[in-house]
């Protein structure tokens, strides 16, 4: 899988990705870069080279990928299954009673603390078992869909195995378990102890962990070695350490198959819900087609197309029994929901592959009258691609069922879809281009106002771009001046200005004043 002229670094790809499994974890952004960092490294200490060492190499990247595979079911046992997933991680269940202390910290007050910790009492073996089997197998179709050696699945595999027989799923032990596996295994829990307590207390996780949950050897050669191979995680990043540690000879992909990378992890996104299985390719289809019927460019086009597939991959980073809430949300729940817009932008612009897409997916909750989120920002400021990924994020959502509502018919998704586009939420080309491209014969309407004005919203601009003060607008539209100042202040939001002039400017360009 070496490269040609034309072909793209997998490793950036997934790199990037890795952050939005991170934070589906509740680990801090570059916990699996810090793995795969220390591990490479650790594992050459131990003489291993060639292919067995880019298998530790992309094992790391992709070892947190299963975290959505289970989180629907884990979501009715614990509903913050990201803390309970961050919560468990540096258990080391060879010492059951680690696991029971872990489980109080998922709950709330006293009460909160004893049901907890009495669920994981009852079911958290069960619980644990199961999660291991759906984090494995999504982590091995994963390398596998990516066309990576079957030593890199062979390590996915074996990612929750112990070297004393007591792990899982299989129950294999010692030697019988995949270099790549026993040291992520070391690396993981060096990783999250060094965080917690520093050396000495990564040091003393490791040690107490050799022959039980670690390969003694690992175990024994990084605590040789721990000052100098545990010293980059003070660095306050380590993406570019990452990315040149690859071994030799890097693997690479055809930039053509850039969209089905997309595919795997927005398919992963969807895992996070049972009901939104098949939402990112949905969402990636209509856009793509919507785009196709507004001519725009191939270019375009293929970027709307990653957009759609990944524009939730921001949906790990929220707990799922907050997406499965039936009632209304609360404050706190509803910052939350919010933010997995800025988890996608996070995800996506940290490589420059990736930066086109994340400029139309981070904003596929943005509304042209500034009511959408997590930015907030104004029609002048949407472009036409993100104006169409939002109208075909709102079109599939629509015909999906979700927790709070049953799912709508076309028709009526067709219909909702255009009632958004007449208040000005969404922008009327690209809610048309959306509903043609799922099948429905949409009339054609008079055309509506740039940036989503509304007809007296025009009529005041059109006064302001002429000079005329707010009292004299007011006089001349017989309405207070309070309403005008209202007026004036949603156009300027609208069009993305703050003056007079610029208002003016816009007012020409969009040939308004003769209207």
């Amino acid at each position: 899988m070496a490269g040609t002229a034309g072909d793209v670094r997998l490793n950036e790809l997934l790199a990037a990705l890795s952050l939005a499994c991170d934070v589906g974890n509740d680990f801090p952004i570059e916990k699996g870069l810090r793995n795969t960092l220390l591990a490479v490294r650790l594992a050459s200490e131990l003489g291993v080279r060639g292919e067995a060492l880019s298998a530790v190499y992309y094992v790391g990247l992709l070892r947190f990928i299963g975290c959505s595979g289970y989180a629907d079911e884990t979501s009715k046992v614990f509903p913050d299954d990201n803390a309970m997933r961050g919560a468990m991680a540096p258990v080391d269940f060879g010492y059951p009673a680690e696991g029971l202390r872990q489980a109080a910290t998922l709950g709330r007050g006293a009460l909160g603390r004893t049901r907890a910790v009495a669920t994981m009492a009852v079911r958290g073996k069960r619980l644990g078992e199961e999660l291991q089997r759906a984090d494995c197998e999504v982590m091995i179709r994963g390398a596998q869909r990516l066309g990576l050696p079957a030593a890199v699945a062979k390590g996915l595999g074996d990612a929750y195995e112990r070297w004393d027989g007591h792990g899982g799923p299989r129950g294999v032990r010692g030697d019988a378990i995949a270099i790549p596996a026993r040291v992520l295994a070391v690396a993981h829990q060096a990783e999250i102890h060094f965080r917690i307590g520093g050396l000495t207390a990564a040091r003393a996780m490791i040690r107490r962990g050799a022959g039980g949950w670690f390969d003694p050897e690992i175990a024994e050669r990084l605590l040789e070695h721990a000052d100098r191979l545990l010293a980059p995680f003070s660095a306050s990043t380590v993406w570019d350490a990452v990315l040149d540690e690859e071994p030799f000879p890097p693997v690479c992909v055809a930039a053509s198959r850039l969209p089905d990378v997309a595919r795997l992890y927005g398919e992963l996104a969807d895992l996070k819900c049972a009901y939104t299985l098949g939402h990112s390719t949905g969402v990636a289809d209509l856009a793509a087609g919507a785009a196709a019927r507004l001519a725009l460019t191939d270019a375009d086009v293929d970027v709307i197309r990653t957009a759609g597939l990944l524009h939730d991959i921001g949906r790990l980073s929220v707990p799922t029994g907050i997406w499965n809430k039936p009632g209304p949300l609360s404050p706190a729940e509803w910052d939350r929901v919010r933010l997995h817009t800025y988890y996608t932008d996070r995800t996506l612009s940290q490589s420059p592959l990736l930066a086109p897409a994340a400029a139309v997916a981070s904003l596929h909750h943005e509304r042209l009258d500034g009511s959408g989120y997590h930015r907030g920002v104004p029609a002048s400021m949407l472009s036409m691609p993100a104006r169409i990924l939002a109208a075909a994020d709102v079109y599939r959502a629509l015909t999906e069922h979700r927790p709070h509502r049953s799912a709508f018919d076309e028709a009526a998704a067709a219909r909702e879809l255009q009632h958004e586009a007449d208040r000005g939420a969404l922008d009327r080309q690209a809610t048309r281009a959306v509903c043609e491209a799922a099948g429905h014969r949409v009339r054609k309407r008079a055309s509506g106002w740039p940036a989503g004005l509304s007809n007296r919203e025009v009529e005041v601009l059109r006064h302001l771009a002429r000079g005329c003060s707010e009292k004299t607008i007011a006089a001349t539209l017989c309405i207070s001046s309070g309403t005008v100042h209202t007026h004036v202040v949603h156009v300027y939001e609208k069009i993305g200005v703050s003056t007079r002039a610029a208002a003016a400017l816009f007012a020409m360009e969009h040939d308004l004043l003769g209207h």
